[in-house]
């Protein structure tokens, strides 16, 4: 508590305030603004972020001679049990051993954003930085990460970020694209697609990528062959099932994740159904997986790795460097294997406009 009560706060225009008059504007102790500081969870909602605001009101800036950082960098994930996750753990790993940096993970929250308990553990924590992965960031939120200079970056971010949000993703509309064009250039007129959740930003862009390729391929898009799904192998099962027992059943079916194809490769195995001579399927994220389905799976390979070493080295910039790269969106490209092929002759297609 001394040392919170030794810190001085810079207003806008440059004079020492100190946290005594934060105090007592907020109308709160002086020990009640040091727990806000030190991220304590023994302050009501309300009053955290009244002095949060008069914090970052007055400029707030933790003096130098306080204590490090934590050699650590902190990655959020909404759930944690997935190839696709350790991918981007492996990425972040491969920066922060560099720097003698320690990868903490952390399960919180849902897809949109992390739990409520995650930020007061992190301001106890002090991380080097934080990665969040599918998120938003809560203003209240992101206003304590940068009164305490604790770096953030956004990896895959769930909706459009604020312009000063730093995020890195890849080219999801040109994946959904090349996936589909790859199908339609090998004659299929019937293609259905399973993407991800729809409040998620990646599963649109790709979902707009399938149209883009069908109507360049002078086909109608058929909101009976769209389904919104959850990125895991049941959800792909249970859909592609639904799809291939219509009567027009899809000769080709675009999966928004490789764990939901690998749901259809398995539907079309319950069915009768052969890959690729009945149905062509085609994945995303190319994971380790992916090579070893049978057949072995084509997909567009997500640079996951790449993505969460970029992102790791945004977070450990010097902080005195002026960021120019706030956005960063990575190619993505098909990587052709066994699982995809053209119709078999007299397959039913649906006929082009």
């Amino acid at each position: 508590m001394a040392y919170a009560a030794a810190m001085r706060v810079k207003d806008q225009a440059g004079r020492g305030v100190t946290l005594a008059t934060v105090a007592r504007e907020a109308g709160v102790s002086l020990p009640t603004v040091s727990k806000v500081l030190n991220g304590r969870s023994d302050v009501s909602p309300a009053t955290r972020a009244k002095v949060e605001r008069l914090l970052e009101a007055h400029g707030y800036r933790r003096r130098t001679q306080g204590p490090p950082p934590t050699p650590l960098i902190e990655i959020v994930f909404h759930e944690l049990e997935s190839v696709w996750a350790m991918e981007l753990i492996r990425g972040v790993e491969n920066v922060a051993k560099r720097h003698n940096a320690t990868v903490a993970l952390t399960e919180s929250g849902t897809r949109q954003t992390p739990g409520p308990e995650w930020i007061e553990g992190v301001l106890r924590r002090r991380p080097l930085g934080v990665l969040l992965v599918f998120s938003t960031l809560p203003e209240d939120v992101k206003r304590q990460l940068v009164s305490r200079a604790i770096p953030f970056v956004i990896v895959d971010p769930a909706g459009d970020p604020d312009p000063d949000v730093p995020s890195v993703g890849s080219a999801n509309w040109a994946g959904g694209l090349a996936a589909t064009r790859h199908l339609t250039d090998q004659g299929h007129r019937r293609v259905a697609v399973i993407t991800g959740p729809e409040d998620l930003m990646c599963s649109l862009a790709r979902l707009d990528g399938y149209r883009s390729a069908l109507a360049m391929a002078g086909l109608r898009a058929d909101p009976r062959l769209v389904r919104f799904g959850d990125f895991h192998v049941q959800g792909g099962f249970e859909h592609a099932m639904d799809l291939l027992q219509q009567r027009d059943r899809p000769t080709a079916i675009f999966a928004g994740s490789d764990l939901q194809a690998l749901g259809v490769l398995e539907a079309a195995r319950v069915l009768g159904l052969s890959v690729p001579e009945d149905l062509s399927v085609v994945g995303y994220d190319d994971v380790p997986p992916a090579q070893w389905s049978s057949p072995p799976l084509t997909t567009v390979q997500q640079p996951l790795q790449r993505m969460a070493e970029e992102a790791a080295r945004m977070l450990l910039q010097p902080a005195d460097s002026k960021r120019t790269d706030l956005r960063i969106e990575l190619a993505t490209h098909l990587v052709v294997r066994q699982s995809t092929a053209p119709p078999r002759p007299g397959a039913r297609n649906f006929r082009s406009r």
